[in-house]
């Protein structure tokens, strides 16, 4: 999409004016000044996918739409949680992190706090690993993506 002020706010707009969710949303400039790469995730039928996809490319900001789930890509998202690490959690939360290879990235005499790259499914795990007494707070960044190999955006 064009890098450009508004174009964000049209494509939520989109979504919100026709009853769709968007599950996550990251935006971020491109190799090129001029273009912003944005990633969508969202949930539908194969026909409400196509119909959000043809709406998206009417709109004038909108260079391309792929989606990616059409063929071999990765994606990734990044989170970073605040656990508890005193007495009986400290080395727990040392051990759950490397068992998920996540990083400890802040240490305090009470806490840590856990950065954790990968497939939303695998946060999701380590998550759910945790016992919820030691989460104390959560921010995930939403899903990018890319296509594998030679799979290129390009306009």
């Amino acid at each position: 999409m064009e890098n450009e002020a508004g174009a964000l706010s049209r494509v939520a707009g989109l979504f919100s004016a026709r009853g769709y969710n968007i599950e996550s949303l990251t935006v971020a400039p491109t190799e090129d000044a001029t273009l912003s790469r944005m990633t969508i995730v969202t949930r539908g039928s194969d026909e409400v996918i196509e119909q959000i996809t043809k709406q998206l490319n009417k709109l004038i900001d909108i260079v391309r739409v792929v989606d990616l789930s059409d063929g071999q890509h990765i994606e990734r998202e990044l989170m970073l949680v605040k656990v508890r690490a005193e007495g009986e959690w400290r080395e727990e939360m040392k051990r759950m992190s490397d068992i998920f290879r996540g990083r400890i990235i802040d240490v305090t005499d009470k806490t840590y706090t856990i950065e954790m790259t990968g497939a939303g499914h695998k946060l999701d795990a380590f998550l759910e690993a945790l016992d919820k007494g030691a989460i104390l707070e959560t921010v995930r960044t939403g899903a990018s993506g890319i296509g594998r190999g030679d799979r290129i955006l390009k306009s």
